[in-house]
């Protein structure tokens, strides 16, 4: 079914963050919108408020006409809903077009020019920093983002005016084999996800039938250095870009009073004087991905230098919540061994005198398992580390892995200890802090408001 030739859209599990964001999309185009959820939220109450008809008991009955004819119905569901779900058993008795939400943002990219990021790590900050960039352009764009922007307060933008669609493409599940980009980024390739991939071998695999999928008149940009061995159709461009070499590059990188600045080299028009709006060194590189989409995507060189230092950031991406001579208190998803090590390395080079603590809680038991000397080395390049207990997600408890197997790897000498999250905030009070940094992906960020209160008090 073409997106163009839908005129109604339901979807069972109207009210998660990312079936909520197709739900707005769906109605900016005009078409009919309705739906299940489980229960009234804030989310879904807007929803209705904004012309979507949603209803939360799982009854045939109460689905509106306008969704009854499998020839111009678009049914899309999560993943979380059962089997036996009788709406959903419904539609597929009656031979409706059903998709996942993977498989719907695939068919948008096949009828507007999917603007894509994928990468082990870095592809939240650099789709998110390139959506805004083209948004602050004459061009504009669709986003569907795998964070919440600080600036738009929203994970979704909307245009009316232009064809371009920004997603991140995610390849936990590899539901970006789904998509069909214009241009892509891959930021990089470390190993991840092995519960699912099983090998690092079948991961890159991955990466590369990703990139057989983009269109050919698109652009590939990839990480320079990459293992990874593209297989683009003919009639796609490759570029590469990194910090310092590459397509694209950065030269004359410096740091005056706390705020980063950069000459950006591009064979598509070069940028002097780029002034980061996020100011850690790890959003260079962001930036001149985000950069090099934006340009191929038709934001003008004027237009980009102008919205760089404008740009927020992402909720939990660098995310600094104290900055002052006497604390530093920042939050960050950092999750993946390299994503830490280029966390804390960016940090040490804005802060490079001043003792830097983290309290890290460890992602899954199979990736603790997977990676826990990996942890344990990046950890290593911090002054303190308190670990967490290992946030579960998915997963049940795997014998022997527990944070303890990071902990006794850490070097010689480093300051260390370990705690439940409910006794964070005892453990923090009686040490004298100077930058600290939370990470992690799990429920960590919980505690940061907290965190923030009691480092305001020690700072007053």
């Amino acid at each position: 079914m073409n997106i163009n030739t839908i005129q109604a859209v339901y979807f069972i599990g109207a009210g998660g963050i990312g079936m909520s964001a197709l739900v707005r999309y769906f109605l900016s185009k005009g078409k009919k919108v309705g739906g299940y959820d489980r229960t009234p939220s804030e989310l879904t109450e807007k929803l209705i408020a904004e012309g979507a008809d949603i209803h939360y008991e799982e009854n045939v009955s109460l689905i509106p006409e306008a969704f009854l004819h499998p020839e111009t119905t678009l049914v899309v569901y999560t993943p979380a809903i059962p089997a036996n779900h009788k709406e959903l058993v419904y539609f597929q008795e009656h031979q409706f077009e059903i998709h996942k939400r993977a498989q719907v943002l695939g068919m948008l990219t096949q009828t507007e020019k999917g603007m894509c990021v994928a990468g082990t790590h870095g592809k939240t900050t650099t789709s998110t920093m390139a959506a805004f960039l083209m948004d602050h352009s004459h061009v504009g764009c669709n986003a569907f983002l795998g964070g919440i922007s600080k600036n738009y307060q929203t994970n979704l933008l909307l245009s009316d005016k232009s064809d371009y669609v920004v997603i991140e493409a995610d390849e936990f599940d590899r539901s970006f084999h789904w998509l069909t980009p214009y241009a892509t980024v891959i930021t990089a390739t470390d190993s991840d996800h092995l519960d699912i991939y099983g090998t690092h071998e079948a991961y890159l695999e991955s990466f590369r039938k990703y990139t057989s999928l983009i269109r050919p008149d698109g652009y590939l940009i990839i990480k320079e250095g990459l293992e990874l061995k593209p297989d683009v159709q003919p009639g796609v461009t490759v570029y590469t870009y990194s910090t310092e070499k590459g397509d694209f590059h950065a030269e004359n990188i410096r740091i005056d009073d706390g705020e980063i600045y950069f000459d950006y080299i591009s064979p598509l028009g070069n940028i002097t004087n780029v002034q980061l709006g996020v100011p850690v060194f790890v959003n260079i590189e962001n930036g001149i991905a985000a950069m090099a989409l934006a340009q191929i995507g038709g934001a003008t060189t004027e237009e980009i230098k102008a919205a760089m230092p404008q740009f927020r950031g992402v909720d939990r991406r660098f995310d600094f919540k104290i900055k002052n001579s006497h604390i530093v208190f920042l939050s960050d998803y950092a999750h993946h061994p390299e994503e830490i090590r280029q966390s804390v390395s960016s940090i040490r080079k804005l802060y490079p005198n001043r003792k830097i603590t983290a309290v890290f809680q460890p992602h899954l038991y199979t990736r603790t398992r997977d990676f826990y000397q990996d942890f344990a080395d990046s950890l290593s390049l911090l002054d303190e580390v308190i670990l967490l207990d290992i946030y579960p997600a998915r997963e049940a408890p795997l014998p022997g892995v527990s944070s303890q197997l990071i902990y006794d790897n850490l070097r010689p000498g480093i300051e260390k200890s370990m705690c439940s999250k409910e006794q964070i905030m005892e453990v923090l009070k009686n040490k004298k802090l100077d930058v600290l940094i939370t990470l992690g992906a799990g429920d960590i960020d919980n505690y940061v408001p907290q965190i923030y209160e009691l480092l305001k008090r020690i700072d007053d």
